[in-house]
């Protein structure tokens, strides 16, 4: 295909494809321009040759899924109408530039899985418009700003999973009241985990968001609909929501270097269906308010050094599919009840404080008067060994 033959077409989708080769300048005047899901390579530094002005009506971009290398470009201006830009899974390299910051329309930001470096340019903060912002699965650096809480006010979607970032979470994160996804893990934070976290809202109340948007094809009557997605972690795998990112809400800023308490706030968050907190070094108990949190179906606390025994309200969280408190310093029996029993022992296993099933160490008091360690069943029969 002779892309260079195309003038103006405002729609062209030619994704999931075998398509190869660089992208040509022209094919940039477009409206709504999908080549995602193909084998394209190079630069796309030329995009910033394009004069003719019908470029200026582009408001769509996906070139996600390609093989995609070099800078970003400089000339975003020349897209000044761009709602949608999606460079995720490619090869782009340096850092983001602060020319990015004229894409005052922009409402979806995917950067994910490439090698970008460097801060994030504080002119990202003229994008107010902004609802999702994946930018994980790079080696961006430095701490994460204050302003995204201030100016980025309209955000349900944060993922800065898996850079170099460091310094405290902001207390300015706080203030994202849509807030219905926040991903910050495999970083390198530290500091206490904020207790104004109880803040975020949408995490509080029924009610979710589905980012979308309509649009009009330009001297037309065609109506384009465009339904936004973003991958999750969930329970150990990346599994990508698109048409059910409102089912979750979910908090993980699991691998870090977070200290402190886990901060009895966090269970005022009553609609929260993830939480992980793993792989820090966080102190003290579990909080035992915990089994407010009656939609969690993941919990994962292990590897950290909590202390104290498991709070008896977190066999009331009935949904609750995936456990891990592995990997601390817990103590005292395991809490019987149906829900708790049901995991499997590799839920409990390195704290050898833990006592009661599922593990098999015996608790102290299950003696019963002869001397004898005897095992309560689910069943409530006791077996004497």
């Amino acid at each position: 295909m002779h892309f260079a033959q195309f003038n103006y077409i405002p729609i062209m989708d030619l994704s999931s494809n075998f398509l190869e080769g660089s992208i040509p300048q022209s094919v940039f005047n477009a409206q709504w321009f999908d080549l995602s899901s193909n084998m394209f390579s190079g630069s796309i530094y030329l995009s910033c040759g394009i004069s003719d002005q019908s470029s200026l009506s582009l408001s769509h971009l996906d070139l996600s899924s390609n093989r995609l290398s070099g800078e970003l470009p400089q000339c975003w201006k020349r897209w000044k109408d761009l709602i949608i830009l999606n460079l995720a899974n490619n090869y782009f390299s340096g850092k983001i530039k602060n020319s990015i910051g004229l894409l005052y329309k922009m409402q979806t930001l995917h950067l994910r899985n490439n090698s970008l470096n460097e801060a994030l340019p504080s002119s990202l903060k003229n994008c107010r418009d902004l609802h999702l912002v994946d930018l994980g699965k790079n080696k961006l650096s430095g701490r994460i700003p204050e302003w995204i809480g201030g100016s980025l006010s309209n955000l349900v979607v944060l993922n800065l999973r898996s850079n170099e970032f460091n310094g405290n979470i902001p207390l300015n994160l706080c203030r994202l009241r849509k807030i219905q996804m926040l991903d910050l893990s495999s970083n390198n934070i530290s500091g206490m985990i904020p207790k104004c976290l109880k803040n975020l809202m949408a995490m509080a109340r029924k009610g979710s968001s589905i980012i979308t948007y309509d649009e009009i094809v330009y001297n037309s009557s065609i109506r384009l609909s465009y339904v936004d997605n973003t991958l999750v972690q969930w329970k150990g795998k990346e599994f990508e929501y698109k048409n059910t990112l409102w089912l979750i809400k979910s908090i993980d800023i699991s691998s870090n270097k977070l200290v402190g308490e886990i901060p009895v706030e966090v269970t005022d968050l009553l609609e929260l269906v993830s939480l992980n907190l793993s792989r820090n070094n966080l102190i003290g108990p579990i909080p035992t308010s915990i089994g407010q949190l009656k939609l969690l179906d993941f919990l994962d606390l292990s590897q950290n050094r909590l202390q104290g025994g498991i709070p008896d309200s977190l066999s009331q969280i009935a949904r609750l599919s995936v456990l891990d408190l592995s990997n601390n310093t817990l103590s005292s029996k395991i809490p019987s009840s149906t829900q708790l029993q049901s995991f499997s022992a590799s839920t409990y296993e390195g704290n050898p404080g833990l006592c009661g099933p599922p593990l098999l160490k015996r608790c102290p008091e299950d003696k019963d008067e002869s001397g004898e360690v005897t095992f309560t069943g689910l069943n409530g029969k006791k077996d004497g060994i």
